[in-house]
């Protein structure tokens, strides 16, 4: 099979769809990998890597995309890449299409086969194609979180983890999935007073086990959540619903009553955002003001450290590649009903019922769709 991976266009996003490693497991194969030239370069990879690797160096994205039976990337086509989107194309991605109308719209008139990273399930109901992503971007919001603190980034001048005889800021994660886990993980190793957010007693009872007295579990349903939000330094949105919109646990008047130079870093931006506030932003303007707040609000976060999330995301993504690519999509989707949740799109049907739902859309079960 023929398999294309363009340069990313999205702005500041330097990851890539395959690493080299990749590439080299795929033509072993006998597949065909067609990678444009210089997709890697500023993840590290460069074009001699990618040809030690088996693959052809391609210098327009126009031929990989006129070629490819498959293309795979890393973040959502942009218009004109979906304009030389083709019928029956595989386009395999992160595609976080409940936050994007005219993306959707857009991949339902080129009658492709979409399949999103995000939905993508395992036996468990996790999501192990989104994990390692979530994991890269809960790490990072408190790295963002910190630096957006400091006063010369607006913030209210505070070290997360204070200093002897001073208290340290107040964090407030939303979510305590992937993204609130690991969000915990630095939070917590930068020595900050870490409150977690979720719904689920049993979630929180492992995040208690695993972090001990160094974060504060709170049951969101008992939690008074506008105290919370006022009197934390650092407030991060981990929240996800998969493949459907974020929701808005955090209202406008929230965050009016939030501290002038407080932090908000919205992981959830993504799908939408879960502070009623954010709107998406870019590694090259990160951050804006409401209300005297500094918003944090990048909606591929992981794509400022691509090295490492191009890494992590392959080892996740590539043995399903790996299967689509051997037996086809239809073999492949029909025996694995974890794989099946990853199709969103399919010939010019919904298939993700949070995607039809977002944009009140006719909804057509991704098993019925593969039978028509």
């Amino acid at each position: 099979m023929i398999i294309g991976v363009p340069k990313e266009i999205k702005l500041q996003e330097h990851r890539i769809g395959l690493t080299p490693e990749s590439v080299k497991t795929l033509t072993d194969k006998g597949h065909e990998v067609l990678i444009q030239h210089d997709g890697g370069f500023e993840a590290g990879f460069n074009d001699k890597d990618y040809r030690n690797a088996g693959a052809k160096i391609v210098e327009k994205p126009e031929e990989i995309f006129k070629k490819s039976e498959i293309i795979v990337k890393v973040k959502e086509p942009l218009e004109k890449e979906v304009k030389m989107i083709r019928e029956n194309q595989i386009i395999y991605t992160y595609l976080h299409l409940a936050a994007a109308k005219e993306l959707t719209e857009g991949l339902i008139k080129s009658k492709s086969i979409c399949i999103a990273y995000e939905t993508v399930t395992d036996d468990d109901g996790r999501l192990p194609l989104l994990a390692p992503m979530s994991a890269v971007a809960g790490r990072m919001s408190i790295q963002a979180g910190a630096h957006s603190l400091e006063k010369n980034q607006k913030g209210r001048g505070l070290l997360l983890g204070g200093a002897p005889g001073v208290e340290p800021a107040n964090i407030v994660i939303l979510g305590g999935g992937v993204v609130g886990e690991n969000a915990a993980i630095i939070a917590t190793g930068m020595r900050g007073k870490v409150y977690v957010v979720d719904k689920s007693k049993a979630r929180l009872k492992e995040l208690h086990e695993m972090f001990g007295d160094k974060i504060i579990p709170t049951e969101s349903e008992k939690a008074d959540l506008k105290k919370l939000v006022s009197d934390c330094d650092l407030l991060v949105g981990g929240v996800l619903i998969p493949g459907a919109e974020a929701p808005k646990l955090v209202t406008r008047e929230m965050v009016k009553n939030m501290k002038r130079g407080s932090v908000v870093v919205d992981v959830a931006i993504d799908q939408g955002g879960c502070v009623e506030t954010s709107k998406p932003t870019t590694h090259a303007n990160p951050t804006y003001l409401v209300n005297d707040v500094v918003h944090y609000c990048v909606a591929n976060m992981p794509g400022g450290v691509p090295r490492t999330s191009t890494m992590a995301l392959n080892k996740a993504t590539l043995p399903m590649l790996i299967k689509l690519a051997d037996q086809g999509y239809k073999k492949t989707l029909q025996e694995n009903k974890n794989y099946l949740a990853g199709l969103n799109v399919y010939k010019g049907k919904i298939t993700f019922k949070g995607v039809a739902d977002a944009f009140n859309l006719n909804y057509t079960p991704a098993e019925k769709a593969l039978l028509e």
